[in-house]
């Protein structure tokens, strides 16, 4: 927040986003102040601010601002009274002949937010702890923030960053039926978003699902999102390289590339004895490679990791990886036997 916004919640008496405090003499009142702002229990999804060094009636208190000051309270975000941390800023706020420390105190995306054990939440002007229902709707909207990560928004992006013509022409008859398409009128803000590829309108903020499946160009903001191939003349990957790519784009262009890439490194072997007509034998059957390479997409990790799928191929075999490993209830010693399963 910049001074000029500071300053009209400042003049505000009446605001709820507001807490002013003479001094820091009460620490235990001050951290009460950050959970409940914190906690945003009004859903205003804007900072609420502590200004200390000014009393309820908007008078100036005699208070000092000195650096002391300003990295005890800064102290008070991550010295575990407080949790889970509150993601806020101090400083210093010149009013006139005056100058006041402020802390601006972020709405949580994971609320409740706990001071000593106890939740508070502002409720009009004043604090108060949490009732259970409160407690409730706390634990609701974190539930509702708390989104799976191909689901959540890059703010950074806008639509410019989608190709536009390939959700019209080819995601749209794909995804949705031929006699809905016809009914719908929505703009393409809204079908964008309908399909979770964007955040509602008007902010249009694609999501990671939205970068990779339509992206112009998704690895600028998901680095991992391409797949490597190797070929290698041996059967260690210190042989030599006999060829190399790296697949990059929209699920569609990678996958696309990638099932001609496989097709021109099969080998096949032409049997004219055997039968009356030419039977052919390919090394590897292609249908079982195109499941194998869209599963290790499909199933990867692109959170914590800027890692490619890798298809390394081999003289004798051929390896794929992807980032994430096993998920859930399948481990190692479970895998292949009975039918455990999970879900990413």
């Amino acid at each position: 927040m910049n001074d000029r916004e500071l300053l009209i919640l400042l003049n505000d008496l009446e605001s709820d986003r507001v807490e002013r405090k003479a001094s820091n003499s009460d620490p235990k009142k001050l951290r009460q102040a950050i959970c409940a702002f914190a906690n945003d229990l009004p859903n205003h999804q804007k900072p609420g601010v502590l200004f200390i060094g000014i009393n309820d009636d908007g008078t100036f208190a005699d208070f000092d601002v000195t650096d002391k000051v300003l990295v005890s309270l800064e102290n008070m975000r991550s010295d575990g009274k407080i949790l889970p941390f509150p993601t806020m800023i101090v400083r210093k706020l010149p009013v006139g002949d005056c100058t006041l420390a402020v802390i601006v105190v972020e709405p949580s995306d994971s609320p409740p937010i706990r001071y000593d054990g106890r939740t508070w939440v502002r409720v009009g002007p004043r604090r108060a702890l949490a009732s259970a229902e409160e407690e409730r709707r706390l634990n609701e909207k974190r539930r509702f923030k708390d989104q799976p990560f191909d689901l959540r928004p890059f703010v950074s992006a806008s639509l410019d960053d989608l190709d536009l013509s390939l959700f019209q022409q080819n995601y749209l008859s794909s995804a949705i039926a031929p006699d809905v398409l016809e009914e719908n009128n929505r703009p393409l803000s809204q079908q964008l978003a309908s399909v979770r590829l964007t955040t509602p309108p008007p902010e249009s903020h694609p999501t990671t699902l939205g970068l990779l499946v339509i992206g112009n160009e998704p690895r600028g903001f998901i680095p991992g999102a391409y797949i490597q191939f190797v070929r290698f003349d041996g059967v260690e990957t210190t042989a030599p390289i006999r060829d190399q790519k790296e697949l990059t784009g929209s699920l569609f262009d990678i996958l696309q590339r990638l099932d001609d890439l496989l097709q021109i490194n099969i080998s096949i072997a032409t049997d004219i004895t055997a039968q009356p007509i030419e039977i052919q034998h390919p090394d590897y059957p292609i249908i079982a490679l195109q499941q194998l390479a869209r599963n290790a997409v499909m199933h990867r990790s692109y959170e914590s990791t800027n890692a490619p799928v890798r298809i390394y191929w081999f003289r004798d075999r051929i390896e794929i990886q992807n980032p994430g490993g096993l998920f859930g209830q399948v481990t190692e010693q479970s895998l292949g036997k009975g039918m455990v399963t999970d879900y990413r």
